[in-house]
């Protein structure tokens, strides 16, 4: 890991930008004498790891006393692009814009994408947990639940996962999710044009866990009340300290 550049934040927060190999990345870790948890934060649909939202929920995270982590995936932000990539993802706004059905073209294209993603998660993990002021144990917390329910399977250091509500959700993961056994915070907008009420709601019905929470709010897929990040910390602290 080649940490690149690096500034202090006005709420403390030590801001990094690094390199892993191919794979950019960024991590905040807050002012604090002992190694900060871990948290994961993810994100999808070709959204840069800069992302106003998400640098917002990092900030705000690692100033509450935790270490925050995003990487762009293949596909995200500066990275390379594949024409059949784009070509499926706009295949995809246009059916959902029409109204037609769109299993088969996000199978096709947000499959590939989980299987490729999560290697790169966990060769991040590996070399974030070997910072001295990183401790575990690790959380995941993001908007690209197909991830983090493939995290959630395959990774056994992560102890807890907070997912906002995704009603398209690969076959492989909506099976993998009954494998799910760790806390859960599950975060839905009931008008999410995007993402299928029901869906959501059964996807959370399948999870394995004996502790999962599901907080529902009204609005579209960008409106979720920023208290929700407030209890979203609170989750963590609960299971990560």
């Amino acid at each position: 890991m080649h940490f690149i550049s690096e500034q202090r934040l006005d709420d403390g927060v030590l801001e990094r930008e690094f390199t892993l190999g191919d794979i950019p990345g960024t991590l905040w870790t807050p002012e604090s004498a002992v190694p900060a948890p871990l948290v994961l934060m993810a994100h999808n649909n070709g959204l840069p790891k800069a992302e106003p939202r998400l640098v917002a929920r990092a900030r705000y995270t690692a100033a509450r006393g935790y270490a925050v982590a995003t990487i762009d995936a293949v596909g995200c932000g500066d990275r390379p692009r594949s024409a059949a990539a784009e070509q499926a993802r706009a295949d995809l706004r246009r059916a959902m814009q029409a109204g037609e059905p769109v299993d088969e073209i996000f199978e096709s294209f947000i499959g590939p994408l989980v299987e490729n993603a999560v290697p790169e998660w966990r060769t991040t993990l590996d070399a974030l947990l070997e910072l001295p002021e990183i401790g575990g144990p690790v959380g995941y917390s993001g908007g690209w639940t197909a991830l983090g329910i493939r995290l959630a399977v395959a990774e056994p250091r992560i102890a807890a996962a907070g997912f906002f509500a995704g009603g398209y959700v690969p076959r492989a993961q909506r099976e993998e999710a009954r494998q799910v056994t760790i806390p859960l915070l599950f975060l839905l907008q009931w008008d999410d044009q995007g993402n299928p009420r029901q869906r959501a709601l059964d996807l959370f019905d399948a999870f394995g866990s004996k502790e999962k929470t599901l907080h529902a709010n009204l609005g579209g897929h960008t409106g979720t009340p920023w208290f929700e990040l407030e209890d979203g910390c609170r989750f963590l602290d609960r299971h990560l300290n």
